[in-house]
């Protein structure tokens, strides 16, 4: 019989049941042992749910508080010392702080899972490290599934994986940089232990995800897949290999020769890898993913079985497996909640409930269940949805395609647009700006939550968002700001609220998408053609405006950010809807600049999210991107200065590209790194403006005017002081006002010691960080 499995399932509960807990438990109103509770409740849910869907193969340990990369890093005992001993376990405080940091202890770093908007805490290796079993969560969570008679499979992230998404925060012998992989053999034992312990427990089979293996593997990562799955074959259960995200390609045959017993592939990012296991036969379980784990649509049930039921004629039942791509861990839970939907477009749609459904019924009819039914509705749905008015717009596609490189470019060059910027804005040496939101207090969130119920009138509210930005720009005056921001206070994502406004898209009310920790984003549905049918900024921008003397900066979204952190459209190339993102984006462009905003920020924070997981993919990925920022921010005048903004990224790949993107000042988040990762961009020698972040606003801590100095001397030791900005590492969303009035206050005065001399540049110490991605929505 062909089983049906799954490799993973969200976590946060369909309301956000866990984001509500893990915060009460910082907040100090919710115990531990509360806490230990409804992780326990969710999980049993889960895996109820799961079983009601007809999955047979129920994932366990795919359950964490906060990241699973973490919890691998708790499990071995990889705590950095700055959070203290390890005893016999990691605690509960511990495990939070690597995630967030203490008062005295900086946080671990953040980055994006592959080119997911998800975020893993980076695990960090130092000369010396000892690693040993301080966790039994596995363990203890597939005793519990069992408990309520519900034998599970395991998921563990796997030892080349884990160490491959590491950095090192020392070099080694040499001067060279400490190879994360050397520390394999020591991990080994600690995996072997685990794998035992289960097999004690009661556990047949473990899935052991291995994504770096649709990546481009070094010699290193290859001799290392082969001595660590040597050493773990025999250690316990059955493993299965799980790969996603991409195809196996060059690594198949790798992938083939390793000792386990079971392999998973993703045939919906990449069906093609099929055809080359077919050709070369395996005696392996083979999981065959085949209903999308990474966007919202319906799967053509039709078209899935193909493959199936080649697999099945070529290994025979027993030995195949169908399952979602990926874990369900980047899809809503369950679309059956989103009862504001209209009917047809609820009909194309399919979250992690559904998807579990989708899988059930692939499984039955491959072992000869008749779903003539289910198969017929599900082909009805796909093609009521290609027949669909709502999805095309002739007129935007005719002027997609009339877009022309002249379009891309900016009258002049930088230079001479840097001239003109200097006489309209006339701001001092070293200025200070925000990335653009501000706090979003409780007052905010209630107000807005009132004015979507109807309790408050769209005057009141109206009223009320003035007040608030009247209020923040007055703060940014007092604190001696140069480059003023209106602080989004009517803004609820820096996407969806571009998205609410934009035709072509939908937007759930519950379909709620773990981004890390307890940080949640509901992204909206791109369903058809996208166009502006009017101004969505202006107003707000126009009148924070207004009220100062001082220039203000209006804030986008850009086109790739708004495109990455969509469930986006599958029946088009991704860069056509960009592009018609990138015209809509433009069209307010000019709007800003017609207000009188005299500088505009576009963020791309997803820019190098979205860059393929080959190298040989790249350029093409990288050409209509840059293009897409360059159509939406091409069309103003030099005097007016654009502003872009990333989040933490690995620059140095793909600094060619951010050049490319002709912006006349870019800040990225480089607090955390210790300013190493500007070292790109003064090796590269770019050429415009930078503003590297010396505030990190993703810990609760505020930064010692000292502190910030130090930071703003090391970036003048990699760029030029003239083109040196000040300002935090993302934006304020998130932090409470007392922190970001502090913490601005310190910026403010880091500026001025620079501006009165203190500015001597400092070295930036090589392999101190490794740059990550945020895509926080804090912006």
């Amino acid at each position: 019989m062909v089983i049906a499995a799954n490799l993973g399932f969200p976590r946060i509960g369909a309301r956000r049941e866990l984001k509500t807990a893990v915060e009460a438990y910082w907040k100090g109103t919710l115990s531990e042992a509360e806490l230990a509770a409804e992780g326990a409740r969710l999980r049993a849910h889960h895996w109820q749910t799961q079983r009601s869907a007809g999955i047979t193969t129920i994932p366990s340990n795919d359950f964490s508080f906060y990241d699973q990369v973490l919890d691998t890093t708790a499990l071995l005992g990889a705590v950095p010392e700055r959070f203290g001993p390890v005893a016999e376990r990691v605690t509960l405080p511990q495990y939070f702080a690597m995630a967030r940091g203490t008062d005295d202890a900086p946080a671990m770093e953040m980055t994006k899972w592959f080119d997911t908007n998800y975020h893993y805490i980076v695990p960090e290796f130092t000369n010396g490290q000892t690693f040993r079993l301080s966790s039994l969560k596995p363990v203890e969570e597939f005793l519990e599934a069992r408990a309520l008679g519900i034998h599970t499979r395991p998921v563990l992230l796997g030892p080349v994986s884990w160490l491959s998404l590491g950095k090192a925060k020392e070099t080694g012998l040499g001067e060279t940089r400490l190879d994360p992989l050397a520390f394999l053999p020591a991990i080994l034992p600690i995996y072997a232990d685990l794998l035992a312990r289960l097999a004690a427990a009661g556990a047949d089979w473990v899935q052991i995800d291995e994504p770096v293996l649709v990546t481009d593997l070094s010699p290193a990562q290859t001799r290392a897949f082969r001595s660590a799955y040597a050493a773990l074959a025999a250690a316990g259960p059955k493993l299965m290999l799980a790969s996603y995200f991409g195809a196996l390609d060059d690594n198949l045959d790798l992938a083939l020769s390793l000792p386990v017993a079971g392999l998973h592939l993703d045939l919906v990012r990449a069906p093609e890898q099929l055809a080359g296991l077919l050709a070369k036969g395996t005696d392996k379980v083979l999981s065959l993913g085949l209903v999308d784990g990474r966007n919202i649509w319906r799967t053509d049930l039709g078209r899935a079985l193909e493959p199936a039921q080649a697999a099945v004629r070529k290994f025979g039942a027993d030995r195949i497996q169908i399952a979602p791509s990926c874990s369900l861990l980047h899809v809503p839970v369950d679309l059956d909640a989103e009862t504001e939907l209209d009917a047809e477009l609820t009909s194309w749609l399919a979250f992690a409930v559904q998807k579990l459904a989708e899988v059930a019924t692939l499984t039955a009819t491959l072992n000869g269940t008749d779903t003539r039914a289910a198969l017929a509705a599900n082909a009805a749905a796909l093609a009521a949805r290609r027949a669909s008015p709502r999805i095309h717009d002739p007129k935007v596609k005719a002027r997609s395609a009339a877009v022309t490189p002249a379009d891309l470019r900016r009258a002049s060059a930088f230079p001479a647009r840097r001239a003109a910027q200097a006489a309209r804005l006339k701001l001092p040496a070293f200025p200070t700006t925000t990335i653009g939101s501000f706090p979003q207090t409780t007052e905010v969130r209630r107000a807005r939550a009132d004015h979507r119920k109807g309790l408050i009138s769209d005057a009141e509210y109206d009223a009320f968002l003035k007040r608030e930005t009247a209020a923040c720009i007055a703060r940014q005056e007092a604190l001696g700001l140069d480059l003023l921001v209106h602080g989004e206070f009517e803004r609820n994502d820096m996407v969806e609220y571009f998205g609410e406004q934009l035709s072509g898209y939908a937007f759930t009310r519950l379909g709620w998408v773990q981004s890390y920790g307890s940080r949640c984003v509901k992204p909206p549905l791109i369903f058809g053609d996208v166009s502006r049918p009017q101004p969505m900024t202006v107003g707000w921008s126009a009148y924070a405006s207004s009220l100062s003397d001082l220039p203000m900066k209006a804030m986008l979204t850009g086109p790739v950010t708004i495109l990455q952190w969509s469930f986006v459209r599958d029946d088009q190339p991704r860069s056509e809807t960009c592009r018609q993102i990138a015209l809509a984006i433009r069209d307010e462009v000019a709007d800003l600049e017609a207000a009188g905003l005299p500088a505009i920020q576009i963020d791309e924070p997803a820019l190098r999210e979205g860059l393929p997981l080959r190298r040989r993919d790249w350029d093409a990925y990288l050409g209509w991107a840059v293009d897409c920022f360059r159509l939406a921010s091409a069309p103003v005048r030099d005097d007016t200065q654009i502003h872009t903004h990333m989040c933490y990224a690995e620059f140095n790949d793909i600094m060619p590209a951010i050049a490319a993107l002709d912006a006349d000042v870019i800040s990225v988040e480089t607090s955390r790194s210790d300013m190493e990762l500007l070292k790109a961009f003064g090796d590269f020698a770019y050429p415009n403006e930078i503003g590297p972040g010396v505030w990190d606003i993703h810990a609760p801590r505020v930064p010692a005017v000292d502190e910030m100095v130090v930071l703003l001397r090391k970036a003048a030791s990699v760029i030029p002081e003239d083109r040196l900005w000040v300002n935090p590492d993302c934006g304020l969303k998130t932090r409470g006002w007392p922190e970001t009035q502090a913490s601005l206050t310190n910026l403010v005065a880091a500026a001025r010691r620079l501006r009165q001399g203190d500015v001597t540049p400092l070295p930036v110490e090589p392999g101190r960080s490794q740059p990550v991605a945020c895509g926080c929505g804090a912006h």
